[in-house]
């Protein structure tokens, strides 16, 4: 890797925004709310604690019943994925996954945060299918290492820098407080997200057979034309 393979590299994905700016402002919208929920998660442990009050023996019972929420999940996603839409994966999987998190984030038992994360974990699943296909079929092949580079560069850098800013603030103000901060501007974010998703204007950007493939068939049609 060379700085000038590097400045090529944002070239290509500036110029993608450029094209895609939808595309791009909804993978972003989506990068945005896994910061919050790195930051939460990287205060989990000491949250669950010292806040909640759990032993570690219910701290790693909470774990692995986060994990048997995430592979239901999946059995449930992978038996009706042809049945659900992009849309409704991502929107669902957006809303109840930040639901989970405000649950986590105001828990006061074992057992509410169990329920916290159990929708955490189960509708994380349909969220992270819905993006990736989402960019899959909307982000070309030619592009699309490049892209995902440079947005996980810049992700990386900014959760960076947000751990460091919570861990300050939790040191400051109080980490109940930083944590349930956080959850509610984790909820606003994916309201915005979601409005997002459902306007009708761009509807076409979920159709099942992706945009690059849509975009092949018109020029054929037209090529077809042509002849």
């Amino acid at each position: 890797m060379t700085f000038s393979q590097v400045a090529k590299d944002f070239t290509v994905v500036v110029d993608f925004i450029g094209s895609r700016k939808y595309v791009s402002a909804i993978y972003l919208g989506f990068l945005v709310v896994m910061l919050f929920s790195f930051a939460m998660d990287v205060q989990e442990v000491v949250f669950t604690q010292q806040v909640i009050g759990l032993s570690e023996i219910e701290y790693s019972l909470l774990i692995s019943i986060t994990g048997i929420g995430s592979v239901s999940g999946a059995l449930l996603l992978s038996l009706f994925a042809n049945k659900v839409s992009i849309r409704v994966m991502m929107i669902i999987g957006m809303l109840m996954m930040t639901t989970g998190y405000l649950i986590y984030a105001f828990s006061w038992s074992f057992a509410s945060v169990t329920v916290g994360f159990i929708i955490l974990g189960f509708f994380n699943v349909f969220l992270n299918a819905g993006i990736t296909t989402f960019y899959q079929n909307n982000v070309p092949v030619s592009v699309m290492g490049r892209v995902t580079s440079i947005f996980g560069l810049i992700q990386s850098i900014l959760q960076l820098f947000f751990i460091l800013v919570i861990g300050l603030l939790a040191d400051v103000v109080s980490l109940k407080l930083t944590i349930g901060s956080l959850a509610i501007l984790m909820l606003i974010t994916a309201v915005l997200f979601t409005i997002a998703v459902l306007t009708p204007k761009y509807s076409d950007w979920y159709a099942e057979e992706g945009n690059e493939s849509r975009e092949s068939q018109t020029s054929q049609q037209k090529a077809s034309v042509i002849k």
